[in-house]
């Protein structure tokens, strides 16, 4: 019963709306581009990257670096093509620092 009647409501929603009158083609050349940014800023400890290239193909390579809040740099490379994806190598270098340990900050006591 319950499946019957959400059949129902499928048709009925189906009708109220009429497939549109054109056709929906997407066809397009993929055009090659490249970029490239980066920021270097130390008083704020920023430090990232990111370049990518592609080719009239549809196949692409870039890279993108992070500096990690622990000290290691992060750097990822990567391939994109429409039949393979996305495909990435991952890698580390730096040490890892660990944070140092919390330390309250002491005030001078009230003098009453």
């Amino acid at each position: 019963m319950k499946v019957i009647v959400l059949v129902a409501i499928v048709a009925v929603a189906a009708a109220q709306y009429p497939a549109p009158s054109y056709k929906q083609e997407y066809k397009y050349e993929p055009r090659p581009y490249n970029f490239a940014w980066e920021v270097k800023d130390d008083p704020s400890y920023n430090d990232y990257a990111h370049q990518q290239d592609t080719d009239a193909y549809g196949k692409g390579t870039g890279s993108y670096r992070v500096l990690l809040p622990d000290g290691r740099v992060q750097t990822v490379t990567y391939t994109t093509d429409p039949e393979g994806g996305y495909v990435a190598d991952v890698q580390y270098s730096g040490e890892y620092k660990a944070y140092p340990a919390y330390k309250a900050p002491s005030y001078p006591q009230p003098k009453y």
